[in-house]
């Protein structure tokens, strides 16, 4: 069985510069599932494509040291 691909925006809070963004993109990036990951600390979005579960994505993005808002 295969899981449907989709794109989820995550609120991120503590992102300050590129360095930010590159931490989560490696480290969501690394989650199964995960096809894409864009990061922008301008407007703390994390946008991710792919068939990851949430919560494994949120567990991510918390290790790389930062907070998911929303």
């Amino acid at each position: 069985m295969t899981s449907a691909t989709s794109t989820t925006t995550y609120a991120v809070n503590g992102m300050t510069c590129g360095h930010c963004e590159l931490s989560i993109r490696e480290e969501v990036g690394e989650v199964a599932g995960v096809d894409a990951v864009t990061a922008d600390h301008v407007t703390g979005a994390v946008v991710v494509t792919g068939s990851a579960d949430r919560s494994a994505v949120e567990a991510a993005i918390r290790d790389a040291g930062y907070e998911v808002s929303g």
